[in-house]
């Protein structure tokens, strides 16, 4: 009798599995954080799991739809879906249309939720970086038709974000870039210089505004002023501080309860950090860097078989999600300063999850088109 040939998966198994952990440790996390926030100010405790459970079916849906299409068509339609993004980013910016709350202007209501341009924009930056760096690839080691296109791309984008203002998704949009062309074989002078560039610029557009100085002056030393510019920082790491190795237990939490602003979306980290301790921060860092891995893995398998559109988008979604991570865990942990950055797949939010629920389908994808070209199959 002969012997069973176990069929290869149509997916990344490991990767789904990662996936599927990262948003239900969010689910579970949100509820906890949210619980007394909601019942104060809603009346209802399980407002905001409810809501974060529907974008993550809205994310979901609209995954599955992404998902079915081919890469090629993502890599056609690139310039015009990064072209619209940014006319919403615009829009945002128009009296009457946008919604501003806590001092910038980022939503467009829709009723029962708000629309965030700047996430999405995110997902249609990993897309056209790729597709730019593959149809300039014999022009990455030239300055003018290489370099300085895109760059000024990007500071368009910016220009746009800063007038949110949302410093964070520029910050992350540019290593996004800077990521997608250095992949792409960008003249390792050329990339030296830019980061050079973008360090300057970063320096100098911190130094151009108060709060964002005073920002950085808080971060650096959160307890000399820990009711004021401190505060959150401040009560994120009593919260961290409180978890020690095993936490103090799921729903324990004593910063969630009114001390800790936005503990459910920006902060969520720290009260992973004092409900599960040392532990459940090591399961979710370990969760993030598998992910990275993945994705990279993915982006070199596509590159393999010369799909290297598909290849820089799968690294670059890696890229955007790991930055992001790193951003908002350094906040949290009082190691980078305070910026308005949600955890990727955890932290409450509708346009996040939507739009990382985007992303993952795309990444799937890039690797289920892999899989296919393996077995001969061609798009």
């Amino acid at each position: 009798m002969p012997l069973a040939v176990k069929q290869e998966s149509e997916y990344d198994e490991a990767l789904l599995w990662i996936v599927l952990f990262l948003f239900g440790i969010g689910l579970v996390m949100v509820y906890s954080a949210s619980i007394a926030v909601a019942d104060t100010r809603k009346g209802f405790p399980p407002y905001y799991l409810v809501r974060q459970s529907a974008y993550i079916l809205t994310g979901a849906v609209a995954g599955y739809g992404a998902f079915h299409v081919p890469m090629r068509i993502w890599q056609k339609y690139a310039p015009y879906i990064f072209l619209f993004m940014a006319f919403m980013l615009f829009l945002v910016l128009v009296p009457g249309i946008g919604r501003a709350a806590n001092g910038s202007t980022r939503w467009i209501p829709l009723g029962v939720a708000h629309f965030q341009p700047s996430e999405f924009m995110k997902l249609c930056v990993v897309l056209y970086a790729a597709d730019y760096t593959v149809r300039k690839a014999a022009y990455m080691n030239n300055l003018s038709k290489g370099f300085l296109p895109m760059l000024f791309v990007i500071l368009f984008t910016g220009m746009l974000l800063l007038r949110e203002p949302d410093f964070g998704a520029f910050a992350v949009i540019t290593v996004i870039t800077m990521a997608a062309l250095f992949l792409g074989g960008m003249n390792g002078r050329l990339f030296t210089a830019l980061l050079i560039l973008a360090a300057v610029g970063f320096t100098l557009l911190v130094l151009s505004k108060a709060y964002r100085m005073d920002r950085v002056v808080g971060f650096m030393n959160p307890w000399a002023d820990p009711q004021g510019k401190g505060y959150q920082l401040s009560h994120a790491l009593v919260a961290i501080g409180r978890g020690e190795w095993l936490g103090v237990g799921l729903g324990a939490s004593v910063e969630k309860l009114l001390y800790l602003p936005e503990a459910q979306s920006d902060f969520l980290f720290a009260v992973i950090g004092e409900e599960l301790g040392f532990v459940g921060i090591a399961v979710v860092i370990g969760l993030f860097a598998a992910f990275v891995i993945r994705s990279f893995m993915i982006g070199r398998t596509a590159a393999s078989m010369e799909q290297y559109f598909s290849a820089l988008v799968a690294q670059g979604v890696g890229v955007w999600i790991g930055v992001q991570a790193i951003v908002n865990l350094g906040v949290n942990m009082g190691v980078l300063p305070t910026k308005g950055l949600t955890l990727p797949m955890l932290s409450y939010g509708g346009s996040g999850i939507v739009a990382n629920c985007l992303a993952l389908a795309v990444l799937f994808r890039v690797d289920y088109e892999n899989r296919q070209l393996m077995k001969g199959r061609t798009f």
